[in-house]
């Protein structure tokens, strides 16, 4: 049964900015600038270079593959089937990561140490239940989410650049050009969810337009926003940035406006839930999508007949989130999800390479440049991060070798038969 066309570009452009304008925009900036230093709008710069080849590359299949799956289905049209299992499998182990780090972030915000877990759980769980009663209405909280979280952005920026400063900050140490690309690796993580839009593309209705220019739109206004968060933190807060846990509240008393930063922490709890919710959507379609192919268990391809949702794929999906919750910390998932995404946006590059005639929307030179961006950035995580990146994708492709092996034995046994 096909998922039901009910996504506007409204819609679309909502869940992109919902998963980009989340919890990274709230927390990246101290340790970005810790690596990067006075370089922190030329990793800004370098990130959001490396995201725009990315999303046009995602944007140029989309078009033609207007699928659920994502990467995943582009590659084994474009460039065959393992391939493709490799960049559905990057995407779901990194994404997974993903929402338990957005799960921690959401609590970390909204509730005392204590309490943190325990809530975490609950978001993941609330949030799973909400996409099993359909994408319309998972549109609508995105939006409302994304308006929650621009309002406090804009406060900080507002206020942040209106207001003279208590004090001179300190300047930023010189920039490196490994620490300008560590810094560059981490914006990047605060960046990826442009092409959520793309892993939903079979419920977007007139896909060909839309997802294009719904990737485009919302890339840009991330770009913008980071950008204006970004000089606003560094002319306020300056080099103390860096040993910040709640950096952009730290603007605000600096700024001499103490009495806002509880919006600020209800801003980072919605965007936290916002980039949460888009997630969970879009990793349930590529879950659809490879088990439709017998690439995970085909028990996950229901789709609910009333709601037209993969419900089976959201609720394992979730469970799996919760254990990362109650099991890792936040820094391995943010590393671990890192690896996963680029290793899925360098096959989506690839894949877009081959593309020929009327298939092409822009020049081959881009994807050139979002492939060799996704390797640089992905040499810059930490070593611990790479290591169990590659375990998990060499596990994956174990499973589909035996599950291929098993598949041909079974053929074999019932041709003898006959």
């Amino acid at each position: 049964m096909p998922l039901a066309r009910r996504l506007t570009l409204a819609d679309a452009v909502a869940i992109g900015l919902g998963s980009m304008i989340g919890a990274g925009v709230f927390a990246v900036w101290a340790p970005a600038i810790g690596v990067a230093g006075s370089g922190i709008l030329i990793a800004l710069a370098i990130a959001a270079v490396v995201a725009y080849s990315n999303a046009t590359a995602s944007a140029q299949l989309a078009a033609v593959h207007p699928v659920a799956g994502g990467t995943y289905a582009y590659a084994r049209a474009e460039i065959g089937p393992w391939w493709g299992f490799v960049a559905g499998w990057s995407f779901v182990i990194g994404k997974i990561a993903s929402c338990a780090a957005m799960a921690m972030t959401f609590a970390a915000y909204a509730v005392p140490p204590a309490w943190q877990t325990p809530v975490a759980v609950l978001a993941v769980a609330a949030l799973a239940v909400v996409n099993c009663f359909g994408v319309t209405r998972t549109a609508l909280l995105t939006r409302i989410l994304v308006a929650c979280s621009l309002l406090g952005l804009a406060v900080v920026v507002i206020l942040g650049l209106g207001a003279a400063p208590t004090s001179t900050p300190a300047p930023l140490p010189d920039a490196t050009a490994y620490g300008v690309l560590q810094g560059a690796g981490l914006l990047f993580f605060a960046f990826a969810g442009y092409a959520r839009i793309a892993t939903m593309g079979e419920e977007v209705a007139d896909p060909a337009r839309t997802i294009p220019r719904a990737i485009a739109l919302a890339l840009g206004g991330a770009v913008v926003v980071y950008a204006l968060v970004g000089l606003t933190v560094v002319l306020v807060l300056g080099a103390e940035v860096r040993g910040a846990t709640a950096p952009l509240a730290d603007v605000l008393v600096a700024a001499g406006w103490s009495w806002a930063t509880p919006l600020v922490r209800i801003a980072a709890a919605a965007a936290s839930l916002g980039a949460l919710l888009a997630l969970l959507t879009g990793i349930g379609r590529t879950v659809l999508a490879m088990a439709r192919e017998g690439d995970l268990p085909r028990f996950l391809s229901r789709i609910d007949a009333r709601h037209q949702v993969p419900q089976r794929a959201e609720l394992v999906l979730a469970a799996l989130v919760i254990a990362l919750v109650l099991t890792a910390d936040l820094r391995t998932a943010i590393g671990f999800s890192s690896f996963g995404v680029l290793l899925y946006y360098l096959i989506a590059n690839a894949a877009a390479f081959r593309q020929r005639g009327a298939a092409r929307r822009s020049p081959r030179a881009l994807q050139v440049v979002g492939a060799l961006g996704c390797l640089v950035l992905v040499n810059t995580l930490p070593v611990a991060a790479s290591l169990i990146g590659t375990a998990v994708v060499v596990a994956g492709v174990a499973y589909r070798l035996v599950r291929l092996r098993l598949e041909r034995r079974a053929d074999h046994s019932r041709s003898a038969e006959r």
